[in-house]
């Protein structure tokens, strides 16, 4: 009997050190700095204005006051092929995400602090609607669209008081 347990215990244990590896963690956070890519993850930069942005919301009565600011896409592809992207404001600190591909990332580590504030607004979303399916959490200070299925997840997230000038969510693809 006891080599019984002593055999579950060693197949649990051996399980579980392929499966931990797989999981990738992100540690990015929204508000606050990019992530540090995990080992195997390719990292691109590409350095954005808005210029174009904010000149075409300029001619708009209400948007006259805004500004070209430039900002930049941090573009991580882990090594199972999911895709993340850090929308970076001139200090660095990250104000949207974008995701896709074939693994849904850790959104507990992508939203940071707004993590607590995202599943409070898919609860209430599910409790008037119901069901699963694709989530959009669109509040004042956080919003987050997220979907797909297996194999093929996306989503994007970010903070609205915190877009740069000349940007808008539709930025964040």
């Amino acid at each position: 009997m006891l080599s019984r347990i002593s055999r579950a215990v060693f197949m649990t244990a051996l399980g579980l050190s392929c499966v931990v590896p797989t999981i990738q963690s992100a540690y990015a956070a929204l508000g606050g700095s990019p992530m540090t890519p995990p080992a195997g993850a390719s990292v691109n930069s590409q350095a954005v204005s808005s210029a174009a942005v904010a000149h075409a919301a300029a001619s708009s009565a209400a948007s006259t006051a805004s500004t070209p600011s430039s900002y930049t896409v941090r573009t991580t592809t882990f090594g199972n092929g999911t895709v993340v992207r850090e929308y970076l404001a001139q200090d660095g600190t990250v104000f949207g995400l974008a995701w896709n591909g074939p693994q849904m990332p850790n959104l507990n580590d992508l939203l940071g602090t707004y993590f607590p504030q995202y599943l409070a607004g898919v609860q209430a979303a599910r409790a008037v609607r119901g069901g699963h399916g694709p989530v959009a959490v669109d509040q004042d200070s956080l919003v987050v669209h997220s979907g797909g299925h297996m194999g093929a997840f996306a989503g994007q997230a970010w903070l609205p008081q915190a877009l740069p000038a000349g940007v808008s969510g539709s930025d964040i693809q």
